[in-house]
């Protein structure tokens, strides 16, 4: 590979002593943009107080993107509460305050780590087959129509966002094999600018903006509804299942979006991370999931699958894989990993209620009924720029720049001085 601005007969010794005067290729870098979060996270780790409190842990509980067939265009419906961004890992933290194991998850890790049938090997580049196969079912159900059928391809990935980026790139050359789309892809406003990124790295330019999004739960009606656009609309959904049992404390209740347009015979994609809702945080543990139409060109793309991922990442790590596997696989795992999700979002919805109450007795002005109405870990709190700047300048309680804060890390110690500093921001002038 030759430098730039250079030619093969360029000789001579540059002033700083380098052979054959070549110039520095990283001379003219620019700095990437910083985004908000990035200077969030600085300004809380260069913040010396205290009482700081860290409540801007990323996260979002489901998510749907629909791409529009007719003009080649796509559409995120993206709820406020439901964000991730995985440089800033979104967490459940205890009432303590620390990262939480899940107990069940640590007794599997020593299990798998003096199994003797467990040999050191490469897995496929797809991924481990009985993975795929737990992870396809708890997105579409063990008696899923489309499993039957044999259209549906699952793909190990090293985390969620590599699901997506693996789900843009298959959409890239899907459309038109002879010419790859470049979009447009419709976000929503406010958005994690990751998911721009992410489509953007993998050639897909064109991303306006659209649909605000309000924070609200959907009923199965309401989606109902809204598949019924999609297919009036001509579009293909593109859903998202960062935090699957966290938003309910239920798999199949979280999926129920999912399952729904693959019964109707919707084709669609499915990006899922077991990271967040098995604890498994820095294992990256994804999976895109493709649902087809006709089982006839299941090898065509399963083969562009796998060109694509050994350009990227050649194979995913198999170590949170396989305790995934391990617990979906056995029942009673299953229903003890069912019990401690369950005392997790039990918990997330105490602090949701607590904390609305602490705001009606502060007289807090506005209805607070949304910090309950939601479920999941993250929560739109409604507060807009200025007062989300005064809490974390005036009060060091540091949430994302749209108002979103992790309820599990809200805890006895730090629950008052919260909701102290949220009626403060209201009230004062800023």
């Amino acid at each position: 590979m030759s430098r730039p601005g250079s030619s093969p007969d360029e000789k001579g010794v540059s002033q700083n002593g380098d052979p054959g005067g070549h110039r520095p290729v990283f001379t003219n870098t620019l700095n990437a943009a910083v985004s908000p979060e990035t200077r969030l996270l600085s300004a809380f780790a260069r913040d010396t107080q205290a009482r700081k409190v860290d409540l801007a842990g990323r996260g979002r509980d489901k998510t749907t993107a629909c791409f529009c067939r007719s003009k080649v265009t796509a559409n995120i419906l993206h709820r406020q509460r439901q964000r991730i961004h995985e440089q800033h890992v979104q967490k459940y933290y205890s009432e303590e305050g620390r990262p939480f194991e899940l107990r069940l998850v640590g007794k599997i890790k020593q299990q798998l780590s003096t199994d003797p049938t467990l040999h050191p090997e490469y897995p496929s580049s797809l991924g481990l087959r009985e993975f795929t196969r737990k992870a396809t079912e708890v997105a579409l159900g063990k008696h899923s129509r489309a499993i039957v059928e044999n259209r549906v391809l699952g793909v190990q990935t090293p985390g969620f966002t590599a699901a997506v980026r693996l789900g843009a790139e298959l959409l890239r050359c899907w459309y038109d094999p002879s010419a790859c789309w470049c979009g447009p892809v419709y976000l929503s406003s406010p958005c994690d600018d990751s998911l721009t990124g992410i489509f953007q790295a993998a050639g897909i330019q064109e991303i306006p903006s659209a649909h605000y999004p309000t924070g609200a739960d959907l009923s199965q009606s309401q989606w109902a509804v809204i598949t019924r656009l999609i297919t009036r609309r001509r579009l293909f959904p593109f859903l998202l299942l960062p935090t699957q049992a966290l938003c309910c404390g239920d798999m199949e209740r979280d999926a129920w979006p999912v399952q729904h347009c693959a019964s109707l015979g919707m084709e669609l994609l499915c990006a899922q991370s077991f990271s967040h809702c098995f604890g498994l945080y820095g294992e990256a543990v994804g999976h895109l999931l493709c649902v087809l139409k006709q089982n006839s060109v299941l090898l065509p793309v399963r083969s562009q699958a796998d060109k694509i991922v050994r350009s990227l990442w050649a194979r995913p790590s198999v170590g949170g894989a396989h305790v995934v596997t391990t617990v979906l696989s056995n029942s009673a795992h299953l229903v003890e990993w069912q019990g401690e999700v369950k005392h997790i979002v039990e918990r997330c919805m105490l602090i949701r209620a607590i904390l609305r109450e602490k705001m009606r007795l502060l007289g807090t002005p506005g209805r607070w009924d949304h910090l309950t109405q939601q479920g999941g870990l993250f929560c739109c709190t409604g507060l807009n720029g200025e007062q989300v700047e005064f809490l974390s300048n005036r009060r060091r309680v540091y949430l994302l720049p749209g108002g979103c804060l992790n309820v599990s890390a809200i805890n006895c110690r730090n629950l008052d001085y919260i909701a102290e500093s949220i009626h403060l921001a209201l009230t004062s002038s800023l």
